[in-house]
């Protein structure tokens, strides 16, 4: 499944920029930053759940605000991008 990871994390505290930077490692262990914070991943029902499980654990829910977008596939269908494209296509070939 393809989802959408946004996050908006209160950095006026030392421990508010701790979980910043931990939000952003656990999302690139699953997918791939499209914009400062905003990452999208392919997952399989196990994967996200261990994704949201782990995101859910950083968050101070009363600082932070944490979305997951579960998007319809096919990606190329639903998806609209303008301007530049730093998107890796992981289910084509990889040239070396």
């Amino acid at each position: 499944m393809l989802i959408v990871v946004t996050y908006d994390v209160s950095t006026e505290t030392r421990e508010g920029r701790r979980r910043l930077r931990h939000i952003a490692q656990a999302c690139k262990n699953f997918g791939q930053r499209v914009q400062y914070s905003v990452f999208e991943c392919t997952v399989t029902a196990m994967q996200y759940e261990e994704l949201r499980r782990r995101l859910l654990s950083i968050i101070e829910e009363k600082e932070d605000r944490l979305r997951i977008y579960r998007l319809t596939e096919p990606r190329e269908k639903y998806i609209e991008i303008y301007g530049l494209d730093g998107t890796v296509d992981f289910e084509g070939p990889l040239l070396v």
